[in-house]
């Protein structure tokens, strides 16, 4: 059982956490503030959540404090600045109030799943191995560091090696890697995008073709196999090739030779094959639409590259990494990105992974009128963004109140919070300030009554001059 530390300082939140957690078999501690967190000894939790602001500290503070234990930041719409910001400062991840059930248990399970693969992976290899970053490749999450370590074991090797992940994310930089950390990184490497040539002149540009051997063969031609003969032969998309081309390449990875199309002898190379693809291979071959004796022969040693969206604090590295680049190459001021695009970069789930984010980058430094800073509007993504509010004051909690709905509804869910704390104050407060008290915009505050069924009502008039 995970153990998590909840430190908020709203009592009917904390409650309701405590519940939520509590009911999904985690064993739950609460605080309210920095100083009373620190009184638990916080490296015996899996997990810490904690609001952004708190009396007397805020809860960046326990990022430093909780030393490896992942920190999780809540924070209202209206302090999305300094939710990025804590980010920076090594913040696991944020989320913004007021959030759902299933939001937070997803939050949640996806941190605690994550630190416990990598401290699995720790316990199992106990020896120190080198995780250092590779030329060309930008990241240092986990699962990036763990490929780097793997392509550092891997790349000295003869071994075959098959790259695996969506497109755009990188597949031949790793055969680059390899290839440069490689006893071969002298000799040639040749890349090939099997999904790029036709079905007729694959088997010719690989393998090459002798005078005449077919209509248009005007003279005898080597094949890229035998170019890359002493170096690294990269196949980018290999579950594209066809099957009389799959028998050939299967032949040069059993024998070391290669022979000609419409030639009568073979001849040795010595090749080290990186193969890619963004598809299932192994259910291609249980199809019978991939051979399986050269899927057994090419996955040696399987390499899978994570998804953008999977490689955490990553995603704003490299896009900030981006925007340097193309401000530098288009000669024009170096550029910030604001806190809603950074919002919008670090919500968005990338389908096409590095690639869309590079492309999204340099369409936002070329469209920026801007000098200083590229707003998501600039990004063109397509994504619901959460305006942030412009008043980031913070409104201070009725301690009392709040203290008195915890102790009458002790299992009130967030979204009953939401609904019981309008009700009671809509009479007495402005729109204005509801949304402040619950950490929203107004217009998630309309939204939000639209979808609950809670009509707006007329404040009173001690309310009313200042709606």
């Amino acid at each position: 059982m995970s153990n998590i530390l909840i430190v908020e300082d709203e009592a009917i939140i904390r409650t309701a956490l405590r519940k939520l957690l509590t009911r999904n078999k985690f064993d739950v501690k609460e605080a309210a503030s920095v100083s009373e967190a620190i009184k638990h000894k916080l490296d015996t939790f899996d997990l810490i959540i904690s609001d952004l602001r708190l009396p007397g500290a805020p809860g960046t503070d326990l990022i430093g404090l909780a030393g490896d234990v992942p920190v999780l930041i809540m924070t209202s719409y209206a302090s999305l600045r300094s939710a990025v910001d804590s980010m920076r400062m090594g913040a696991v991840d944020y989320i913004a109030k007021p959030f759902d059930h299933d939001e937070m248990l997803a939050a949640v399970k996806r941190v605690i799943g994550k630190a416990e693969a990598q401290s699995a992976k720790l316990k199992t290899q106990p020896d120190e191995v080198n995780q250092s970053a590779i030329e060309g490749m930008i990241g240092s999450s986990p699962v990036m560091k763990e490929l780097y370590a793997k392509i550092h074991k891997v790349a000295p090797t003869s071994a075959t090696v098959l790259v695996n992940g969506e497109t755009g994310t990188g597949k031949e930089l790793v055969a680059h890697a390899i290839h440069n950390e490689s006893p071969r990184k002298d000799k040639p490497l040749i890349s090939v995008n099997c999904a790029a040539i036709p079905e007729t002149l694959i088997e010719a540009e690989l393998f090459g073709h002798e005078k005449g051997a077919f209509t248009g063969a005007a003279s005898t031609r080597e094949g890229l196999v035998a170019a890359a003969d002493g170096g690294t032969l990269f196949l980018d998309e290999i579950g594209e090739l066809p099957l009389e081309a799959q028998a050939r390449l299967l032949r040069v990875l059993q024998e070391g030779e290669v022979r000609p199309i419409g030639s009568v002898e073979s001849h040795k190379v010595d090749v080290r094959l990186v193969a890619a693809t963004h598809r299932d291979l192994s259910r291609l071959s249980r199809e019978g639409k991939f051979r399986e004796d050269l899927y057994f022969r090419i996955n040696v040693v399987q390499l899978k590259l994570p998804a953008l969206r999977d490689r955490g604090k990553d995603i704003l590295l490299l896009a900030e990494t981006f925007v340097k680049r193309f401000c530098a190459e288009m000669r024009k001021p170096a550029l910030n990105l604001t806190p809603e695009a950074i919002q919008a970069i670090t919500t968005y789930s990338w389908p096409g992974n590095i690639r869309e984010l590079e492309n999204a980058m340099q369409r936002s430094v070329i469209l920026c009128e801007n000098e200083t800073e590229i707003d998501h509007t600039q990004l063109a993504i397509d994504l619901d963004l959460v305006r942030v509010h412009e008043d980031t004051t913070s409104f201070q909690t009725n301690q009392d109140s709040s203290h008195t709905l915890a102790d009458t509804h002790e299992d009130l869910s967030l979204e009953d919070y939401f609904q019981r704390f309008v009700l009671e104050h809509q009479d007495t407060m402005s729109e204005t300030e509801l949304a402040k008290k619950l950490g929203v915009s107004r217009k998630c505050l309309w939204e939000r009554r639209q979808r609950l069924g809670i009509p707006r009502k007329k404040p009173t008039q001690t309310a009313g001059n200042r709606n």
